[in-house]
Parts: C-alpha cells; structure tokens; sequence
C-alpha cells in the first residue's frame, strides 16, 4: 500500500453541537453531515478548552503545558524551540507539508509555521484575524496573510481563500505523498461574514443575531469542505487520502445558558460547559477521521477515550513515517481505528490562561467513563453526561486514584515550567508586538481594537540575542503599515483603512475603526543592564533607539510615558546593524 495523503481541517471554537451530524436542527452543514456518515467517529475526543495549547498538543504529541503553550497570549503561546513537530515529521520523512490558516503558536523566528517544518504556509497572525500580531486593518474579506513569512494580499472572504490556496498546494503536490492542514480561524470571532451565509439563517426565530453570523461561518466552513471532498474524488485522490475534520476547543458563540449553566437557547450536544471550560462541553469536540483504502470509511461510532495528543503518533504510524528517539504523552490510535483494540488510561487536560501554571486549576481528569473536575468533584459521564451530579462523597477511592493521575501527569508537564522561551533576535528582522509580553497581572492586550483604545499593558519579552553587535529598535503605537504619528489619534470617518462594507452582514466588530490619541512625551527601552529614554516629538511615527547587545539570554522591556501613565510599546521594529 503506497503511503497516504493527509488533509487535516481543524476549525475555531466550533463545539461538538455546532453541527448537524450532531444532533443540532439549527446548523446547515449538510456536507459535514455526508461526511460523517462515511468515516470513524471518535465521539470521546478530547482537546484543550483554549486554542493554542490544542495546537500545541496536535503539533507535538506532548500535553500543552510541557510544550511551553498554556495560554493564548503573554509569551505563554509560544511553542518551545526544541519540540519536534508533525510538519518536521512529515518532511523529514519525504512529503510535502502545507499549513493554510490560524498558527497561533508564535509570529516570530523561530516559532512561525515556515520555521516549524512546513514547506508551505499562509497563515494570519496572532490567535485570530484582527489580533495585534495580524496584519493591521484585517477584517476577514481581500486581507493580507503571510507566505512563508512574506506579506501578500488575498482577495475573497478568509475561509475560501484558505481552503482555495489548500487546493492549489494539494493539486501541485498530487504526484507525491503530501501533508495538508486547513486551519480556518472561522468560526472564531469577530463574526464576521458574508451576508449570502447570514441570510441563510435570518428568519429562524430560534437564532440569535451573533448566532445567525456565527452558524453562517459554520455553513461557510461547511460549503468549502463539500467542494473540497468533491476535488479529491474528481482527481480520485480520497481512496488514498487520510481526512480529518475537527475543532480546537468548546463552542464559542453555539449557545447561551442560565446562571447554572443550563442551555436557555442554542445546543450544546447535551454537555456542560463552553470554551475555556473544564467540563466536558469546554474540550470533548468533534474528530471525524475517513480513510477509505484501510476501510476506514463505514459509518462507525469509537467511544474510547482518546485524546489531541494522540493525533500525531497516530498519522506517523499510518504514513510509515519513522520517529527515531522521538516519544509522545499520546498514543497511536491505529490499532483501535482497526482493530477496536483498547489502551485504558488516563487523560488530563486544563485550561490555565494565567502566567504561571497553577496546580488542579480548571483541570479535568479523565479515566473511562470517570471525569475529576478539579480535584473535587466526580462525574459518571454515562449517566451523567450534563455533569450535574456531583458523585465524589459515594466514591472516595475512585476519586483518590485520579488524583494520583493528575499528579502523575503534573510531574510529567510542570519540568520546564521555569524555562524561558525567547524569541531570537539578530538572525532575522523581528516585528514585537504586544501580544507576547510576559506580565505578573496577566492583563492581555491583544486585539488590534485594544491598540485604537489605548488599552494598557506592560512587560517584557524574553528574548535570545544570537550575536554580538549593533541593533536597531524602532518603538511604534500603531503598526508600520499605517503611517501615524505616535500622539496621533484617528477620526473613525475618515479611517486608516478599508474595511469590506458590500456583502456582508452587519458588523460584530470587537475591533473599532478610529483611534483615540494620547499625550504621550517619551519613549524607554531597557536592555541587558541599558536603558535609554527619548523624548516623543509631535511628528514622530516611531522612536529609534540603537544599542550595543552581547549574545545571550535577557528581558527587553519598551514603553512610552508621560507624567501620569506608562504603557507598553504596542509593535517594535529590531533589526540587526
């Protein structure tokens, strides 16, 4: 049997009730739900309740919080240098690997996709289009994304460009084994989307406004992989061709619910919980894996315990592709995919989003049918899949093995939670933004709308100096691909930018137009033991500083001031003399 292709759909913050196939009378996903009819379900599927440390897993085999990724800002999504990826994999082992939408695990040498083994990558920024590490101005319609590093501009809505550019590497690549991963940042907020898809959804009294926009995303996702399944088999490219489809993480925007977390409109597949959570509802998603070569293409539901780190052993063993020294906190799942052979164990995921990892803190031990949510309370998901009825009191054994589980898997994750991961500087030009600053209070500023507010926030980077000599730091409050001055504000009607207005629904913006001004008078940078300060003139874009910096490991702390505040420099140019 020739070694199989792999295309890899893994959506944002879609939950597993955001879909027809899943019982949701709501959603149109009919492409999705033909699919589903047509591979294994791995109905027990479990991730990180937050997306970053999901990717983290998915790319290492390892859990998140060993990878260095327990947060999705603040320096914590970045994925440590010395973790062997799948895109390193599969390249070292002779095939051609394409990533096409949200990273999301470092916008910097050398953390970028095109740094981490992919051949070919287009990619947006930070953890979603219009965060800060985005190109400025992105507002999901004819943006600009990276190629392998370099800006380009796409024109067309940001889920059908990503898919169509997936096409293209696929329909290059076709002769040879290749690796394909579609990781749209839809349907992740802002909810923006083309009216067309709104539409669909704007007489269903049942829905929402934010839900008609986000189900409408969904549709699109939905419509771009039925064209997608329909090229395989044109090309007849699917017998031989692994397909996943998955999310990162719990529903974002599927369904609200009353103070005890019942569902008061939307669906949410009978769980407890949404994004971020601990329960079931924040991590158990959606994995649906077709293979039709193996036979792995009937229809079948696998309720075995299974996790996102097991994902990558699995696709390696599938693919013949050799792993050497490499290990993994996962398993390959082969043997259960076909064979139904059974490894029991136990899983651990949680959901930190704080500066430092805290022991037991929104943790979720799972063993079989048992989930301990953090260290206290017990579930029988069988009988209890909502996890409404606390059982811990009737099973005081059952609950002091799984937290023997968790301490197990505590020692194994927190080794390197003191390690630094600096973004290397004097190899490549670098574009710091704020969205990786290391701070104690954990007050993240992140979306490019914070930056038009003038939200506050300050740190510092952790940073690698790889040689000797002279750089060059440029501090800036708005991003070079908009020429303000740093004082500047931004009248909202006569805006920086153009946003998309034909064809789309109305806006859900978290990301204003306009910019409020600030009286900033002076510009800091310290640096191994230097520090220097420059006064801020009424027409300067940015502020230059030029320092002497020896090889090694140090903190780079920037800011602006004036007699009653200081913030962090929103974006910093630094480049090698």
């Amino acid at each position: 049997m020739s070694r199989p292709n792999i295309i890899w759909v893994l959506t944002d913050d879609q939950g597993l009730g955001d879909l027809g196939c899943t019982g949701n009378d709501m959603v149109k996903t009919p492409n999705i739900d033909k699919f589903f009819n047509k591979c294994i379900r791995m109905s027990n599927y479990h991730v990180g309740p937050t997306c970053a440390p999901t990717r983290s897993t998915l790319m290492t085999g390892h859990f998140a919080n060993s990878t260095g990724v327990w947060h999705t800002i603040g320096g914590r999504s970045l994925l440590r240098k010395d973790e062997w990826t799948i895109a390193t994999a599969f390249t070292e082992g002779g095939y051609e690997t394409g990533i096409f939408g949200k990273w999301h695990l470092g916008d910097n040498y050398p953390y970028r996709a095109c740094d981490r083994g992919f051949k070919k990558s287009i990619t947006h920024g930070g953890g979603g289009i219009s965060q800060i590490p985005d190109f400025w101005g992105n507002d999901y319609f004819s943006d600009t994304y990276w190629v392998n590093g370099e800006p380009k501009k796409f024109n067309g809505y940001c889920t059908d460009v990503f898919f169509e550019e997936a096409l293209k590497f696929i329909d290059e690549n076709k002769e040879q084994p290749f690796f394909c991963m579609i990781t749209t940042n839809a349907p992740h907020g802002p909810l923006n989307v083309p009216k067309k898809y709104y539409d669909l959804y704007k007489d269903d009294s049942r829905v929402p406004d934010h839900r008609k926009r986000f189900y409408g995303m969904i549709t699109n996702i939905d419509e771009n992989f039925g064209k997608m399944i329909n090229y395989l088999e044109d090309e007849n490219l699917l017998e031989n061709t692994i397909v996943i489809f998955m999310t990162d993480n719990g529903t974002a925007g599927g369904f609200n619910m009353d103070r005890q977390g019942n569902v008061t409109s939307g669906y949410n597949a009978g769980l407890r919980g949404s994004k971020g959570s601990e329960y079931d509802g924040g991590h158990r998603v959606p994995f649906f894996f077709r293979y039709d070569k193996a036979g792995l293409n009937t229809g079948r539901d696998e309720n075995n315990l299974t996790a996102s780190v097991d994902l990558m052993p699995t696709l390696l063993d599938f693919c013949n592709v050799p792993v050497g020294d490499h290990t993994f906190h996962g398993i390959s799942l082969k043997s259960l995919l076909c064979n139904g052979e059974v490894t029991e164990r136990a899983i651990v995921t949680d959901s930190q989003r704080v500066p430092h990892p805290i022991k037991w803190r929104k943790s979720s031990v799972m063993r079989d049918k048992w989930r301990l949510i953090n260290g206290e309370e017990l579930y029988d998901i069988d009988k209890d899949r909502a996890q409404r009825n606390n059982i811990a009191s009737e099973h005081p054994e059952l609950v002091e093995k799984l937290r023997e589980d968790y301490d197990k898997w505590w020692n194994l994750v927190s080794v390197k939670f003191d390690e630094e991961i600096p973004i290397s500087i004097g190899s490549h030009e670098n574009y710091l933004t704020i969205h990786d600053v290391r701070n104690e209070e954990d007050k993240g500023v992140y979306q490019q709308g914070q930056v038009r507010e003038g939200a506050i926030a300050e740190g510092y980077f952790e940073i690698q100096v790889e040689e000797d000599g002279q750089y060059e730091f440029k501090l800036r409050r708005w991003s070079k691909e908009v020429p303000h001055k740093i004082r500047e504000g931004i009248d909202p009607n006569n805006n920086d930018i153009e946003f998309e207005k034909d064809g789309i629904a109305d806006r859900d913006f978290y990301q204003y137009q306009g910019g409020v001004a600030l009286d900033l008078t002076h510009a800091h940078i310290s640096i191994q033991d230097q520090t220097d300060m420059k006064e801020i003139g009424p027409d300067d874009e940015f502020i230059r500083f030029v320092l002497d910096l020896k090889q090694g490991p140090t903190h780079l702390e920037t800011w602006f001031s004036n007699a009653e505040m200081k913030m962090g420099a929103y974006f910093i140019e630094v480049a090698k003399i």
